[in-house]
């Protein structure tokens, strides 16, 4: 009987106990669904970038997320000692992240399989590890500017910046899914609960207008060229002039894709798009295009070049101070004449040298599709002065990206029509294709001004200073640039930008190349300098396309 008693009191202390865990779960702690529910996101995989054949320019390769569950860390200490030693950080740098209040945290991404396996090999009760994806380079860092880079932002997450990376963001990376589970207070499933998963939509690929090839051969140019003579940086963009799609960029000094976070952020800036230089006489064919359109000048006008154009305090004279009476418009272009080229501003006018300007596009973004583009400047109209309009004509005293000379230049051997450049010519979707066709903004010349600049342009190059660079039977237009730099106010006659702009072939251009050196130390003029870099990447090309000889 005594032994009935004590298992009827054993029964009721449990009775009892039951009791009060249930008053203290219902009542003083009281639970809702939302206590169990456990939600984690599945990311998508970003969409892959390929050039306009198709060959891959970024990808991605799986590496691991190295993530703690707190509750289940068995011993900390040991935890923290092993993990710094495999991942190679201090151990105060996992202290400040283990936070024992949270179910789970992300401690570190980008880890590798083999590093994957020797932590997994440790047995670390709490440890565990999420696949993800990172960027692969296949071609290493030929496009860096073109491309940009993945970093995180501020809450971990990936983000594109700079390039394409940037720009389009949004349509590389998709939308992650979701992992919603009931889960009980050991972390098992609840058979009865909600088990729910959403699949993640991936990004959309992208494929370039950009080919890998001329890509490859414009860097290794670049690169040679910077080395030869002696330069402080300098950038190369090919174009398709009809279309405005982007066949190639590069610039230089540029960054390794790989190693992004280990470069400067000055590293990231794009030449071709971020910084602006004052393009020096490879401005005169758009000038000279203006004139012609407006019915002031024809190709074979006459002007007498006697010597130098005082305008008030200042003095404009030719490049080498030398000067041959009467010449024709074609010939003021030829041997790059800045007092022909002031006439020809004259004949046109201020205000419509002013219009043509801004009818180019000068002092706006261009749009194209690349993230950290800059609009140049073009000062209001009432604050140009006379020496203003007169150094414009030949490409001093205003300043342009490279983005927008190329285009500028584009529209006078196109037809005359202004174009907005990009890179991207598809987007793929699981759903849906997006093509991006060339977009035309406005005219500015009409066709048969746009054939008599191609002419002249081509006489530019065969009685020119260049004409022993052309190679023979080739049709190449094409004008040379020599701008000094401004510095502090006033020019550095030792310190100059060298270009040149061309194309081939004459009578329908399959590319447009715009060389930019700056601060090259072998010479300072583009003749000597750019353009032999432009002419040994038109040769190249010349091959690559299967262009005959005229």
């Amino acid at each position: 009987m005594t032994k009935l008693r004590f298992l009827l009191f054993l029964f009721f202390l449990f009775y009892i106990g039951i009791i009060v865990r249930l008053f203290f779960i219902q009542v003083l702690r009281p639970s809702t669904s939302a206590d169990y529910l456990r939600t984690r996101k599945i990311p998508p995989e970003r969409g892959k970038i390929l050039d306009r054949n198709n060959q891959p320019l970024v990808t991605n390769q799986t590496k691991y997320q190295l993530y703690l569950e707190p509750k289940n860390i068995d011993d900390e200490e040991i935890l923290k000692i092993k993990l710094s030693r495999e991942l190679q950080v201090e151990e105060s740098s996992i202290s400040s992240k283990l936070d024992r209040s949270k179910e789970w945290i992300a401690l570190y991404s980008g880890i590798t399989k083999e590093k994957h396996d020797a932590i997994n090999a440790l047995k670390l009760s709490g440890v565990g590890f999420n696949e993800e994806q990172s960027r692969y380079y296949p071609e290493g860092s030929s496009s860096a500017h073109l491309l940009g880079f993945v970093g995180k932002n501020q809450g971990g997450e990936n983000i594109g910046y700079f390039g394409i990376e940037g720009f389009y963001d949004k349509d590389l990376s998709g939308f992650p899914g979701l992992i919603r589970s009931d889960r009980d207070l050991i972390d098992r499933p609840i058979f009865l609960g909600t088990q729910e998963r959403i699949d993640p939509e991936n990004g959309r690929d992208l494929v370039l207008t950009v080919d890998k090839t001329v890509q490859e051969i414009i860097k290794r140019r670049l690169i040679a060229g910077i080395e030869k003579y002696k330069a402080k940086e300098g950038c190369i963009i090919v174009v398709q002039p009809f279309t405005l799609e982007i066949l190639g960029l590069s610039c230089i000094p540029d960054f390794d894709l790989e190693k992004y976070y280990s470069f400067d952020e000055g590293y990231y800036k794009n030449q071709a798009i971020s910084s602006l230089y004052e393009p020096g006489s490879t401005f005169k064919p758009l000038v000279m295009a203006a004139g012609i359109q407006e019915g002031v000048i024809t190709p074979n006008s006459i002007f007498n070049e006697k010597g130098k154009i005082s305008i008030g305090e200042y003095n404009i004279k030719t490049w080498n101070d030398k000067y041959e009476g009467k010449i024709t418009m074609t010939r003021v272009l030829e041997k790059s004449s800045n007092v022909g080229m002031v006439y020809v501003g004259e004949k046109l006018g201020n205000k419509k040298l002013l219009y043509y300007l801004k009818k180019y596009g000068f002092g706006e973004l261009t749009g194209i599709d690349l993230q950290g583009e800059v609009p140049g400047y073009l000062r209001a109209d009432d604050e140009w002065y006379p020496i203003d309009y007169a150094t414009a004509t030949f490409g001093q005293g205003l300043v342009v990206s490279p983005i927008q000379m190329i285009r500028a230049f584009s529209t006078v051997i196109n037809g005359g029509n202004l174009m907005t450049p990009h890179v991207v010519k598809t987007l793929v979707g699981k759903m849906k294709t997006q093509k991006i066709e060339p977009q035309t903004i406005t005219r500015v010349v009409n066709e048969e001004v746009s054939q008599q600049i191609k002419e002249m342009l081509v006489s530019t190059i065969e009685n020119g200073e260049t004409k022993y660079l052309k190679p023979k039977g080739y049709s190449i237009g094409g004008k040379t640039g020599t701008a000094q730099i401004a510095i502090k106010g006033h020019y550095d006659a030792s310190k100059t930008i060298a270009s040149f702009i061309g194309f081939s072939p004459v009578e329908t251009p399959q590319f447009a190349i715009l060389v930019v050196i700056k601060e090259p130390s072998t010479s300072q003029w583009g003749s000597e300098t750019a353009a032999p870099l432009f002419f040994e990447i038109a040769k190249e090309l010349i091959v690559y396309y299967n262009i005959a000889p005229e």
